[in-house]
């Protein structure tokens, strides 16, 4: 058996295998795999007994469940109007030109992804951005540079 029809059955098992046991049965694919394969979301919906297609809705609706291969640090900047107000675009400029991507890209080397999202809850020190699990707050560009700086280093 492969690894994710092994990773998904352990899961099943733990959860429960109806519906109502999808999303952290999504979760743990994510945790374990960093993102959800077409692969995965169709051995969930044979585990499950439900049409894939249910599961990729899923898994599109919720922002932090990644359906596509990202890079080992996800980046991802609040696009709440309170982080825009507090400067979001200049910490956007900051990132996509220290890193040469845009929004939605993966550096070549498979380090940085870029993504915006919805609010962190984080408001009362915008702009905020997360990286992994990792949240900053009270960005300026000198402070996102000396972050990444940082992270280019690991």
């Amino acid at each position: 058996m492969d690894p994710v029809q092994d990773l998904i059955k352990n899961l099943a098992s733990q959860h429960g295998r109806n519906r109502t046991n999808l999303l952290p049965i999504l979760q743990g694919v994510v945790e374990q795999e960093k993102y959800l394969s077409e692969h995965s979301m169709i051995e969930i919906a044979r585990e499950l007994d439900m049409p894939a297609a249910d599961v990729y809705g899923t898994a599109t609706f919720y922002s932090f469940l990644e359906y596509q291969k990202m890079g080992t640090y996800i980046i991802r900047v609040c696009k709440t109007i309170t982080c825009s107000m507090k400067g979001k675009n200049q910490i956007l400029l900051t990132i996509e030109n220290m890193l040469k991507i845009g929004m939605g890209e993966t550096t070549p080397d498979g380090k940085f992804s870029l993504l915006q999202t919805n609010c962190l809850g984080w408001c009362h020190k915008a702009p905020a951005m997360l990286i992994n699990n990792e949240v900053y707050t009270e960005l300026t560009p000198e402070s996102v540079r000396d972050i990444l700086t940082q992270y280019l280093k690991k």
